[in-house]
């Protein structure tokens, strides 16, 4: 068995990337346990708290010893953790009240436990460090987006799976979390957003979402050079998956146009963030530092006539024409509600005849 666990355990190293040191350590500390609750079952053994376990590296043979405290003789309180100086004599001559003694403990009788034990170290080692190696490389992709493929899907969810540096990893993608009339097929390929990496009770939870504004800033990222090497910034966006989306850009630099950047030669860019999004539209709208000017560009496609500020800072008051409310509201309120989503403003839009 001992041969054959340090044969194990090397093999695992290399495959998996779990240290043998490491499982080795984790073998020890619970073979120590079990002798423990062994000898305490036994009616005919003294129990011992102070038990240690050593595994030989190479060979994987096992020992065991105790370390007790020597006492005065006949001032024995704790069989378990102190000897009388008389019996430490039988094993260290030089020995002195107070010293620490390493005593071997028979370990004949336990070599069944020991396997069974090792067994289930090592299987729950694994699983351990494989959960630990899962949430370590995943927790550097929160708030990215990665390529998953669709293994499985029913009514409630999209079973994913996403290729890690060493294995394959499963998560979820709830309904909730899927675009709005997009329909998932067994073996499509998808880009999802990492919202968050859990380290569950159950294992490795990986969060992940088709719904998130943060899928469209990194799908921007994607396509546009000019927003990843920084010269672009998208400010803010407001998103109503599957339906509509606007996002605020701007550029300190004069020589570039920051909305033609994200279209792209003929559309080219854009369309491709659409595409990925299942035809999602998305309205690029020009970010500004003045509230009045950033609002009125976020109502586009609608024209406005005035944007008055409220007292309290967070409301306004938008005259539009007659005949562009409809367009500036939208259809169900949805292009005022994203814009205010955009700005951070509570919009009141007003027709030019009520104004």
């Amino acid at each position: 068995m001992n041969i054959d666990m340090i044969k194990a355990l090397e093999d695992l190293e290399k495959e998996k990337g779990i240290k043998k040191d490491y499982m080795l350590d984790r073998i020890s500390k619970a073979l120590a346990a079990a002798f423990k609750a062994h000898r305490k079952a036994s009616v005919q053994s003294t129990a011992i708290d102070n038990l240690f376990v050593d595994i030989d590296s190479t060979t994987g043979a096992i020992s065991m010893h105790a370390v007790m405290t020597v006492v005065e003789p006949g001032l024995v309180d704790n069989a378990a953790s102190e000897i009388d100086l008389e019996d430490a004599v039988e094993y260290s001559p030089n020995i002195q009240v107070g010293d620490q003694l390493k005593i071997e403990v028979e370990v004949a009788d336990f070599s069944r436990i020991a396997a069974q034990t090792a067994m289930q170290v090592i299987k729950q080692g694994i699983r351990e460090a494989e959960r630990g190696m899962v949430v370590e490389e995943f927790a550097s992709k929160e708030h990215d987006i990665l390529t998953a493929t669709v293994s499985k899907v029913d009514s409630h969810r999209a079973i994913i799976e996403i290729n890690g540096k060493r294995d394959k990893t499963e998560t979820s993608l709830s309904a909730s979390e899927q675009i709005r009339g997009e329909v998932l097929r067994e073996g499509d390929k998808i880009k999802v957003y990492v919202v968050e990496v859990r380290n569950a009770g159950k294992g490795p939870q990986i969060v992940v979402s088709r719904t998130h504004p943060g899928l469209v800033k990194r799908l921007f990222e994607l396509e546009v050079p000019e927003i990843y090497d920084g010269t672009v910034v998208i400010q803010s966006i407001a998103r109503e998956a599957g339906s509509r989306t606007k996002i605020a850009v701007y550029s300190d630099d004069e020589n570039v146009d920051p909305i033609g950047a994200c279209v792209g030669p003929k559309g080219g860019r854009v369309s491709a963030v659409v595409d990925e999004l299942k035809g999602e539209k998305i309205d690029i709208i020009k970010y500004s530092d003045d509230p009045i000017q950033f609002i009125a560009e976020a109502l586009s496609p609608s024209d406005v006539i005035s944007v008055q500020l409220l007292e309290d800072g967070k409301s306004c008051v938008v005259v539009v024409p007659d005949d562009q409310l409809s367009l500036a509201i939208g259809k169900e309120g949805q292009n005022a509600r994203l814009a205010a989503k955009l700005t951070g403003f509570k919009i009141d839009i007003k027709p030019q005849s009520q104004a």
